[in-house]
């Protein structure tokens, strides 16, 4: 049973609890992704550059583990936790907050992770759980390029995208994401853990954000989509960049470090 407290802003009773423990699948099921993704990131990185270093490519790297179809259906149950928990917190806010703006952000992420879920769930079902990253920006940036003010639309998203990575990477400095952890519970080593991984992996993080910002943006400056590039693409160009491939090496380790901040998201979030 599913009951609010007297001004309305949070569930309490059994249903607080199967909130809680959906948040908290979610946050593990991130972890898995973001581990797997560094690691293919860190192939490439080295020169072994076959697979996807992104969502597709680290579902195609679990189905090809034993028992690989069973693992992406907990994977998909895990994001559909998160879905009905960010749902939750557009609903009755986070930790109490009755912020409006906090709330559409909340209902945004949930629409994302339901697209993950259903993505997911896709590929454990033999449907390939659409395309990769790279293509889907190319083809959302060609879709919104032929629309009326195409171009000024892409140039926007581009900006946004821009300004989100950079928000993530200030935040994470500013160490923001220990608000909402349960600091109190850990052993000091493992606070100094959990916040070097905080640190580490959302910089790492914002940095790709960032870097796909700007491809939307040249693509819109130059109208071409085909300049658009997802998250593969974007941490290859890293590979390509004056630092050459130690900057990808670089971001892949991050991308490791916030899957470990996922878990450890998972265990201390206040949720």
């Amino acid at each position: 049973m599913v009951t609010t407290s007297v001004d309305g802003r949070a569930p309490h009773g059994t249903g607080a609890g199967v909130l809680r423990a959906a948040g908290r699948s979610g946050f593990t099921a991130r972890g898995v992704v973001y581990v797997l993704v560094g690691v293919l990131a860190l192939r490439i990185a080295f020169g072994d550059g076959g697979e996807e270093a992104d969502r597709q490519g680290a579902l195609h790297r679990i189905a090809a583990q034993p028992f690989g179809s069973v693992l992406l259906w907990v994977l998909a149950a895990g994001f559909a936790g998160m879905t009905l928990w960010r749902a939750s917190t557009a609903v009755f806010g986070e930790a109490g907050s009755k912020k409006t703006g906090h709330r559409l952000l909340c209902a945004a992420r949930a629409v994302f992770y339901a697209s993950v879920c259903w993505g997911t769930a896709a590929y454990a079902a033999g449907s390939g759980g659409g395309s990769d990253s790279d293509a889907a920006s190319r083809d959302w940036t060609a879709s919104a390029l032929g629309l009326p003010a195409g171009r000024f639309l892409v140039g926007a998203g581009g900006l946004v995208l821009l300004g989100v990575g950079i928000g993530v990477a200030v935040r994470a400095v500013q160490r923001r994401f220990l608000r909402k952890l349960d600091t109190g519970a850990m052993g000091r080593r493992t606070r100094s853990a959990v916040t070097a991984s905080g640190v580490s992996g959302n910089v790492a993080r914002g940095a790709v954000f960032a870097g796909a910002g700007v491809f939307v943006l040249v693509a819109a400056v130059r109208f071409d989509p085909g300049q658009a590039k997802g998250m593969d693409d974007t941490l290859r160009s890293f590979a390509g960049s004056a630092a050459g491939p130690w900057l990808l090496v670089a971001v892949a380790v991050g991308l490791v470090l916030f899957g470990v901040f996922s878990f450890a998201s998972a265990r201390w979030r206040r949720l």
